[in-house]
């Protein structure tokens, strides 16, 4: 099992969950074709992990990358920035800028077959 993390990532984590619920469990071909091809800001930043964990699975496991499928995705809230803009009448209101934190977790295709014959 491979895993990879981009912290503080200037999105907010509603708008990745959109897409990152869409990608686990999928193959790992299918899932690139799905980010290259979608317009969401956030498909840039899934599919740059996605590829940093390939790597990790190909150099660190020696695993197959025909073989790899997303495991687990998992979006998580960061520190916010707060701003503030100013308003009528000398008042004014907050803005709340969100930041995500993005995990992913890649496992061989293999690894759930051997694990599947084992509960048996």
């Amino acid at each position: 099992m491979s895993k990879a993390k981009m912290k503080n990532i200037s999105i907010s984590p509603q708008k990745v969950r959109l897409l990152a619920r869409r990608m686990k469990g999928l193959n790992i071909q299918k899932a690139l074709d799905k980010l290259n091809f979608s317009k969401k800001k956030c498909s840039f930043f899934i599919k740059k992990i996605l590829n940093s964990a390939i790597a990790n699975a190909e150099h660190n496991d020696g695993k197959d990358i025909d073989e790899l499928i997303i495991k687990k995705i998992v979006v998580d809230e960061a520190p916010s920035l707060k701003r503030i803009r100013a308003r009528a009448k000398g008042k004014a209101n907050r803005i709340i800028k969100r930041n995500s934190h993005i995990y992913i977790e890649l496992q061989s295709n293999t690894d759930l077959i051997e694990i599947k014959k084992t509960k048996k």
